[in-house]
């Protein structure tokens, strides 16, 4: 049984950790380095870090802090924003992350996700989805959840798959920041349909969550951040209590 990853996320801007709600009304979370560490030494099984605005604001992603975080922390790094070709993906591979997250990039040029894996290998390739359910379907959006795309989750994923992703991270925009749990139906029909980890985002609120989407949604990933920045929920005690109930976590 594979075991169960819990992964704090920094989304950064300005330099600062912020967080929002539906990928808007963002407050300041805190120094990214410090957290960095901090969850690296408690817990946490792997850290995403993205770069918020990159892409939106037409500039490449923060290697500098990719450098400074990478030769702090010991648990595998992934870091996403502003990487639209395989010299991004390099660099910031180069200044230490292990994987990379693209999402708009891959939405434009699905091309991109056939050159990072033949040429870095499907382990350093993360395809990142924000999609937003709309009038029953899961419509995917491009630049942090402000421009819709004909692009349709299910449908991505499966292309993202066959193109050599190595992992799916699918944002629910409906549940971002909401705490009112995952998308666990639309996540145990993405889990069903592909034969690459997916990695869930959106919606915790507490230790329940969690379980459920372990359970429920059936997936390898549960990803979160405001209710590990403000402390609401403890990494350790988390994977104490899911690793009583049954989860393969790594405690």
């Amino acid at each position: 049984m594979s075991i169960k990853k819990i992964i704090p996320c920094l989304d950064i801007k300005d330099g600062k950790t912020v967080k929002g709600v539906n990928f808007i009304n963002f407050s300041q979370a805190g120094d990214p380095i410090e957290m960095g560490v901090n969850y690296s030494r408690n817990g946490a099984d792997e850290l995403v870090c993205l770069d918020i605005t990159a892409t939106h604001e037409g500039r490449k992603t923060f290697v500098d802090l990719v450098r400074r975080m990478a030769a702090q922390i010991d648990i595998p790094l992934t870091v996403g924003g502003g990487i639209s070709e395989l010299a991004d993906v390099e660099l910031i591979l180069e200044a230490g992350a292990d994987k990379v997250s693209i999402n708009s990039a891959a939405l434009r040029r699905p091309q991109l996700i056939d050159e990072i894996a033949a040429k870095l290998g499907s382990r350093v390739c993360i395809v990142a989805i924000d999609a937003n359910e709309e009038d029953g379907e899961w419509v995917c959006y491009l630049n942090g959840g402000r421009i819709p795309t004909d692009k349709r989750l299910f449908q991505w994923a499966e292309e993202v798959e066959s193109r050599g992703a190595g992992e799916i991270l699918f944002t629910s925009i409906t549940h971002d920041g909401v705490k009112q749990g995952y998308p666990n139906e639309a996540l145990a029909e993405l889990v069903d349909r592909l034969h690459i980890p997916v990695i869930a985002s959106g919606g915790a609120g507490k230790k329940e969550d969690f379980y459920d989407v372990f359970t429920k949604g059936k997936v390898d990933a549960a990803l979160a951040a405001s209710v590990f920045h403000f402390g609401e929920i403890n990494i350790r005690e988390l994977k104490q209590e899911l690793f009583e109930r049954g989860i393969n976590v790594r405690i």
